[in-house]
C-alpha cells in the first residue's frame, strides 16, 4: 500500500509525520472522506470545496487543490481496489507543544483503505451528550473526533452502528459521522445546518435529488417519525430499522426505499455532480 504524504507517494511502512505535528499534539486539522468506486472519486469537488471551507474555519492557508486531486489520482492508481475509503487529511503542520501554531507550513496526507458495501438497514442510538451550534468549529470537519469516538462506542455497546446527537436547545442534530433525516407524512425532513449539523455532501446531494425540507425538529421526532434514514459518504442513503429501543419494521419504507433508488441511479450517472 501506498499514500501521499507532503509531494509525493510513499510505502505505509515508511511513511512518517513528525510527532509535533499539531494534528496530532492538538488535533488542529480537517479532513474529508472520500467514496472511490473503482479507483473513480465520487464528488470530489464538492469535497475539496470543503475542505477549503473548513481549513478557512481553522485559520489555515487554502490547500493547493491542484496538488490534492493530483495526490488522489495517484493514491488510487497505486492502491486498485473496488471501493475504497480515500481520506484527505490537512493539518497545521509542524508546530509547539501548545495551541500555537508552528511556522513550518502544513501538512498533507492522502490515504486509502479497502471497504465494503453498507447493509440496507441499520441501528441508531441516541446520546445524552449535545452538539453545540455555536461553537467555534461548528460545521467544520475537523480532526477533533474525540467526542465522536466515544458517542460511537456507546452506540456499538447498543448493537447499533451510528449515535444521533441533539443540539443544546434539544434539536435533533446529527450522527458522529452522518447526516439524518426522517420522514412525517410522506415528507423528507432533516435539521438545518443552523442546528449545528455539518454540511455533508451526500446530505447535500439528497436534499437536491429527493426534495427533502430542512427543518428545525425536536430531538423526540425520532420516536414518532414514519421513517428515518442516515446519509454519508460511505453510507449513501442507509435506512434505520431501530432507534434506542422503537423499531421501524419493513425498512426501508417507500420514500426511504424512493430516495435510496434515486440516490443509487443519479450517483451513477455522474461522478462528480
Amino acid at each position: 500500500m501506498k499514500l501521499w504524504l507532503d509531494g509525493g507517494l510513499q510505502e505505509v511502512e515508511a511513511a512518517r509525520v513528525s510527532v509535533f505535528d499539531h494534528g496530532l499534539t492538538v488535533g488542529d486539522g480537517v479532513f474529508e472522506t472520500v467514496k472511490a468506486v473503482g479507483g473513480r472519486p465520487f464528488a470530489l469537488t464538492r469535497h475539496l470545496d470543503r475542505l477549503t471551507r473548513s481549513a478557512r474555519g481553522l485559520g489555515l492557508p487554502d490547500p493547493d487543490q491542484d496538488e490534492v486531486r493530483r495526490a488522489c489520482t495517484a493514491v488510487l492508481g497505486a492502491n486498485p481496489m473496488p471501493l475504497g475509503r480515500l481520506r484527505i487529511t490537512y493539518t497545521g503542520g509542524h508546530g509547539p507543544l501548545g495551541s500555537d501554531r508552528g511556522d513550518q507550513g502544513p501538512t498533507l496526507v492522502v490515504a486509502l483503505g479497502e471497504t465494503a458495501r453498507r447493509p440496507d438497514t441499520t441501528a441508531v442510538v441516541t446520546v445524552p451528550w449535545t452538539r453545540n451550534e455555536r461553537g467555534a468549529v461548528t460545521g467544520l470537519k475537523t480532526t477533533s473526533y474525540a467526542e465522536n469516538v466515544v458517542a460511537l462506542a456507546r452506540a456499538h455497546e447498543h448493537g447499533a452502528s451510528e449515535a444521533l446527537f441533539g443540539n443544546t436547545v434539544g434539536q435533533l442534530c446529527e450522527g458522529t459521522g452522518s447526516n439524518v433525516f426522517v420522514v412525517l407524512d410522506g415528507e423528507i425532513h432533516t435539521p438545518p445546518l443552523a442546528s449545528g449539523c455539518l454540511a455533508g455532501i451526500t446530505r447535500a446531494l439528497a436534499v437536491e435529488w429527493a426534495g427533502a425540507r430542512e427543518t428545525d425538529l425536536p430531538l423526540d421526532v425520532l420516536q414518532r417519525a414514519d421513517e428515518v434514514f442516515l446519509t454519508s459518504t460511505l453510507r449513501d442513503v442507509q435506512a434505520v430499522h431501530r432507534v434506542d429501543d422503537r423499531d421501524l419494521p419493513g425498512a426501508p419504507g417507500p420514500v426511504t426505499a424512493k430516495a435510496m433508488r434515486i440516490f443509487e441511479e443519479r450517483a451513477g450517472d455522474d461522478q462528480d455532480p
